[in-house]
């Protein structure tokens, strides 16, 4: 598993464990533990017998999209430390004999596939949209075809907005919530595909299992909800007022080219799992909330 020290992977990480998988974690650095081994995505080295080892191979590396303000140079970790990744990943997989191949490689993409999809809804068969997200994403998943080429069932995750009080979208605006000053970020009228983050770990686990399920997966709840539907009920589960929104050019000042993105409607439904039958624990907003306030 690459991508093993961030917000989600470090949650899988737990989750795969606790339900008995041992998990080998690809690391940058020289390993401390015996379950650690080197790699050095950017310059495509992976030993071959560490991928020859595993059952399923999982990809979540990719620096943070959110994590800093944008610039001309964020943007292109943002775009190399995925595809660089994949790719190294990807051709390993594909370069080993067919019995020592992994059955699956599981890796992570993004709903930004679908750019801003307005009011329209769309799912995995939707094309890829227009920006800067869109267009990591076309590379990114495109860098997973060496293994698919080879016969690996691929699993492309395109993740929505997972809820937790320690990270994600939910994070940075619980303390302005808390003071009294959170609120809707623009018009509010963006539509933003959450998951609960029981449900996105249940999601992967299900597709690890599932070998007739391959391609893109949007890991998203069955409900999507407005910016100002979120604000709404985040206020009200946290007892505090929402009377602050933060207009479009604030969040130009403060966040740069991430901006564009964070006003960007993505009106994303989980086909694929819908088809499937999976389960979702928390269907709806407000069960998802109160879970991740919960931690």
């Amino acid at each position: 598993m690459a991508g093993v020290s961030g917000f989600l992977g470090t949650r899988l990480v737990d989750r795969l464990t606790t339900d008995g998988h041992q998990v080998t974690r690809l690391v940058r650095r020289a390993p401390r533990t015996p379950d650690e081994r080197q790699w050095n995505p950017s310059a495509a080295q992976l030993d071959p017998q560490v991928v020859a080892d595993a059952d399923a191979v999982v990809n979540l590396a990719g620096a943070g999209v959110g994590d800093k303000r944008w610039n001309d140079a964020y943007k292109g970790l943002i775009r190399s430390s995925r595809v660089d990744s994949t790719t190294t990943l990807a051709i390993t997989v594909a370069g080993l004999p067919a019995a020592d191949r992994p059955a699956v490689l599981v890796n992570a993409s993004a709903v930004g596939w679908y750019g801003n999809t307005g009011d329209r809804t769309v799912e995995e068969d939707s094309p890829a949209g227009d920006g800067f997200l869109a267009d990591v994403c076309r590379v990114w998943e495109a860098a997973t075809r060496p293994a698919e080429d080879a016969g690996t069932r691929v699993v492309r995750l395109r993740t929505g907005l997972p809820l937790h009080r320690d990270g994600g979208l939910l994070k940075p605006q619980l303390l302005p919530f808390r003071l009294g000053v959170g609120g809707k970020l623009g018009n509010g009228r963006q539509w933003l595909p959450w998951i609960s983050m029981h449900d996105w770990l249940d999601a992967v686990a299900f597709l690890l299992a599932r070998d007739d399920l391959a391609g893109p997966v949007n890991v998203v709840g069955p409900a999507p909800v407005t910016n100002a539907e979120f604000t709404r009920e985040l206020a009200r589960q946290l007892h505090r007022p929402a009377i602050m929104p933060i207009p479009a050019v604030a969040l130009k000042v403060a966040l740069g080219g991430f901006a564009h993105e964070a006003l960007t409607s993505t009106r994303v439904l989980p086909g694929v799992l819908g088809k499937a039958g999976f389960a979702w624990t928390h269907p709806d907003l407000p069960g998802a909330l109160r879970a991740a306030l919960a931690g």
